[in-house]
């Protein structure tokens, strides 16, 4: 069974940069289309990236620009480089496949303060 290890968040001020890890068990980037998806108190989960097998990446309006989807397949790892923080990007960040039909993992709190 797939399983995601998300990691790397943390407590940063506006304006700073993180990058979040997702480790994914097994050779999937080649099968899916995976994703960032963040979750906000009181929100829905939202998608906020995603990297298709060839590499082709979308992005939300409010991200772009700042954001970057990436992977090494060599390390089955995905990443998620995010500049220029802002406190509405905190949330927890969880990564999956697009759309989410893998076993959700744990999740990274990623707090950005003002």
């Amino acid at each position: 069974q797939v399983q995601l290890v998300e990691s790397g968040g943390g407590l940063v001020q506006s304006g700073g940069s993180l990058r979040v890890s997702c480790v994914v068990s097994g050779s999937v980037f080649r099968m899916y289309t995976m994703a960032w998806y963040r979750q906000a108190p009181g929100k829905q989960r939202e998608l906020v990236a995603r990297i298709a097998s060839g590499g082709t990446t979308e992005y939300r309006d409010s991200v772009k620009g700042r954001f970057t989807i990436s992977t090494d397949n060599g390390k089955n790892t995905m990443y998620l480089q995010m500049n220029s923080l802002k406190p509405e990007d905190t949330a927890v960040y969880y990564c999956n496949a697009s759309p989410g039909i893998l076993p959700w993992g744990q999740g990274t709190q990623v707090t950005v303060s003002s």
